[in-house]
Parts: structure tokens; C-alpha cells; sequence
């Protein structure tokens, strides 16, 4: 008693292997399965090299945001004073800096003096912002203690400032150079606010990974700060280290709770949360357009196979006329068309996590062809083409490309499996 084959049986595997291998004859056939190769290999690579460099830019914005940025700030909505201003400084630092401190998830809580002054050494000028901290909290900062491209020495900070390297391009510092810091809020006298102007010596220079905090940042003693922007007694802001800063919401409560009912807080999500939103956007949209990309590339899959069906439709009168099902010439067909889009995919994932891999060298040897200039850190706020290959971006785009591969291969198949014998051998 004859026994039916099971489906994907050795020998349709055998057929489908035949037809893939075209003749000359039927160079067409041939060309169009190149052809979908292709476009399936460049199509899947540009979505893993798209996905990898989105994944790259938010870990690197990410992080250097929290390497050298507080997770969390505390600041006072602040009271009316005698002259009728608006004081906003914390009276109680210690004290509130004690209180958040103790909140569990907290690692570390500092007061900051602020402000915005005039750098200069000899000729040359440029704004900077000042960051009074003490040099315990300074240590605990990663994107400027842990700086891989640092010059000086951060144990000497109470003898002098630590500056962004940004700035030390900018007015041509090395460490051991005295700069001279220029604050319009300086000394009161008879006749009005006179400029107050302090030389200090650089005793550190950190490259925190962002343009925009390298190129205006500066950290100066606590007491000094408080000196130089006449602050004695107060500081301006707490700044807060947490210990899982992706995850705020529960202990930014906690700390609001523990600083008071006149506090408030601005985490880094909010500072930067448009950035993030409109990242996520583009990262949809691009998503939706490189997956259109695939489906186009997969369509080629259907063109080369028409063109074998038509080519092969003797065989398949043939096949059919000696006892093949239905069944079986779809599955065939699906065979050519799902190895190309399996074949294809490949190709694509090897390329795309090699470029990701290599994306240094690559940038470099394009930023070398074009002359220079191509990355702009002063426009993009980190220095190089990040990229990070993670694992469901790979296999989100290997889902996608093989689903698009066999969903569009069901259709001609069908046809092949339809096509009536009688028909296909009519003027044989």
C-alpha cells in the first residue's frame, strides 16, 4: 500500500535544488534569484546598521548624560527676601544634602554652586559654567573622575580647577597654566558691582564624552565657589547620584519627600526627555522605512519566481501527471523562494553586525576619503559614530526578513500548485 510522503520529504528538496540551479537557457530565472539575494542582503544589513547605530546613540547620549550629570537635582522654589527678591539658595545644604542622602537608591547627594563667568588666558576668552563642588563629591563623578583621555592630577583639585577639555582647546591651556575667571556679579563698592577677577591654576583636564560639557564646563572648590559668586553660607542645587538612573520615578518621589515641602526636582529625564521622545520617534519611522525597504527587496522574490514557474511549466505537468500532489509542487516552489529570502538574510546579518563591529575603522577610513569633517561633535554633542549590536535588534530584523521572504513566496507558489497539468502539456 502506497504511503503518502511527509510535507518537505528529501526529494522535493532535491527538485527545488535543480530549479535553483538555472541553465544558461534560463538566464533570466537566474538573474532575477541574484537580484532578490542581493537586495535581501542590503536590506537586512542597512536595518541591523540602522538599529545598531540607534542603539549606539541613546547608550552614548545616555551615558554621557549620566557620567557626567546629576541623575537628580534638588532645588529650593525659594522665598522672598527683605529686599523684595526672589532667594532661591539652599540656606540648609548640609543638612537637606544629609536627609536625601539617606533615601535608599541614593549613592550620592552634593551640594553645587553655579554660575556663568568669563574665562581667559592671555588673548584669548571663552564662557564657561561653574560647577563649585567639593573634591570628595568630584571623585564620584564617572564621566570626569573615570575620564579615559584625562591629563593632571584630581587629587590636587583643592589647589585649583578642573576643566573640560573643550576649553583647554579653546584657550590653549595645559595643566599647570593659571586662567583667570571673570564674574560681572563681583565686589560691591560706593560706586556700583565691580568685575570680580580670580586667577586659578588648571590641576585637571577630563573629556567627559559630550561636546557641549567639554567645551563650557569648569569644577572649582566648593568654598571657593562660594567665595567667588558670594554665596557664603549657601548652595545653589543638590546634586543626586542614584543607583539605577534609567528607573526614577520611585525614588525621585522619595527624595521630594525627604528634601522638603519648599524643594523641588528635576531629573535627568526631564532636562532631556524631548531629545529621548524625539530619538524614539525617528527610531519608528526609520524602523517603518528600512521594514518597506525589506518587503521591496523580498518582492524580487516573486518576479524570480514567476519567471521559473512559466519556465517550468512542463516540468510541473510532468510531476503532476506521475502522481505529485498540489501540496507537494508549492512546497517545492516555496523551497526556491524561501532559500533565497534564509540565503539572503544571512548575507545581510553577517554584514550588518561586521559594520557594527567595525564601525572606527569604517568611519575613519570614510571621514579620511571625504577630507575631514565629516562628524561635526559641536551639531551631533559626541565625538564619534556610536553603534551597539544587541540582540533583538538582530533578530528583529531576521524575524522581519524572513517573514516578509516567505509570506511573499506562498503566492507564486500556489500558482505553480494550481497549474493544470493538462494545460502545461497541451502543446508538448
Amino acid at each position: 500500500m502506497a504511503t503518502t510522503p511527509p510535507p518537505f520529504s528529501r526529494f522535493e528538496w532535491i527538485i527545488a535544488w535543480r530549479y535553483l540551479r538555472a541553465r544558461k537557457a534560463e538566464g533570466g530565472v537566474s538573474v532575477m534569484t541574484w537580484i532578490s539575494l542581493i537586495g535581501i542582503t542590503l536590506a537586512v544589513f542597512a536595518l541591523i546598521a540602522t538599529l545598531a547605530v540607534r542603539s549606539g546613540f541613546r547608550s552614548e547620549f545616555v551615558g554621557t548624560i549620566l557620567g557626567a550629570n546629576a541623575h537628580v537635582t534638588v532645588y529650593s522654589y525659594g522665598e522672598v527676601n527683605a529686599a523684595g527678591a526672589l532667594d532661591r539658595s539652599l540656606k540648609d545644604y548640609e543638612a537637606l544634602a544629609d536627609r536625601v542622602a539617606a533615601v535608599p537608591g541614593v549613592v550620592r547627594a552634593a551640594p553645587l554652586v553655579k554660575g556663568q563667568v568669563m574665562a581667559n588666558l592671555r588673548q584669548r576668552n571663552a564662557g564657561v559654567e561653574v560647577f563649585g563642588i567639593s573634591a570628595e563629591d568630584i571623585r564620584g563623578i564617572p564621566g570626569v573622575a573615570e575620564s579615559d583621555e584625562a591629563e593632571g592630577d584630581l587629587s590636587r583639585f583643592e589647589d585649583g580647577i578642573a576643566i573640560g577639555s573643550g576649553i583647554a582647546r579653546e584657550l590653549g591651556v595645559s595643566v599647570g597654566d593659571k586662567i583667570k575667571l571673570i564674574s560681572p556679579n563681583g565686589i560691591k563698592t560706593a560706586f556700583g558691582t565691580s568685575p570680580r577677577v580670580n586667577a586659578y591654576e588648571v590641576v585637571y583636564i577630563f573629556t567627559a564624552g559630550r561636546w557641549d560639557i567639554d567645551r563650557t564646563r569648569v569644577y572649582l572648590p566648593f568654598a571657593e565657589a562660594q567665595a567667588f559668586f558670594n554665596r557664603e553660607g549657601v548652595a545653589d542645587e543638590i546634586e543626586v547620584m542614584v543607583e539605577d538612573p534609567e528607573n526614577l520615578d520611585g525614588v525621585a518621589n522619595a527624595i521630594l519627600q525627604a528634601a522638603g515641602g519648599n524643594a523641588g526636582v528635576w531629573t535627568w529625564r526631564d532636562a532631556s526627555g524631548g531629545f529621548l521622545r524625539a530619538l524614539e520617534v525617528e527610531d519608528n519611522v526609520m524602523f517603518v522605512i528600512l521594514s518597506i525597504l525589506v518587503l521591496i527587496a523580498a518582492m524580487n522574490i516573486v518576479s524570480g519566481l514567476i519567471m521559473l514557474v512559466k519556465n517550468k511549466g512542463r516540468d510541473i505537468g510532468i510531476l503532476r501527471t506521475i502522481g505529485l500532489s498540489e501540496g507537494s509542487v508549492m512546497r517545492v516552489f516555496f523551497i526556491c523562494g524561501a532559500f533565497t529570502g534564509v540565503i539572503g538574510t544571512v548575507c545581510g546579518v553577517v554584514l550588518g553586525c561586521l559594520f557594527a563591529i567595525y564601525i572606527d575603522p569604517i568611519f575613519s577610513f570614510v571621514n579620511y576619503v571625504m577630507g575631514g569633517g565629516v562628524w561635526d561633535p559641536s551639531i551631533r554633542g559626541i565625538y564619534a559614530l556610536p553603534a551597539e549590536l544587541r540582540l533583538t535588534d538582530v533578530m528583529s530584523a531576521v524575524g522581519l526578513s524572513l517573514g516578509l521572504s516567505f509570506f511573499v513566496t506562498i503566492f507564486p507558489a500556489r500558482r505553480a500548485a494550481r497549474l493544470n497539468p493538462v494545460e502545461a502539456l497541451r502543446y508538448e
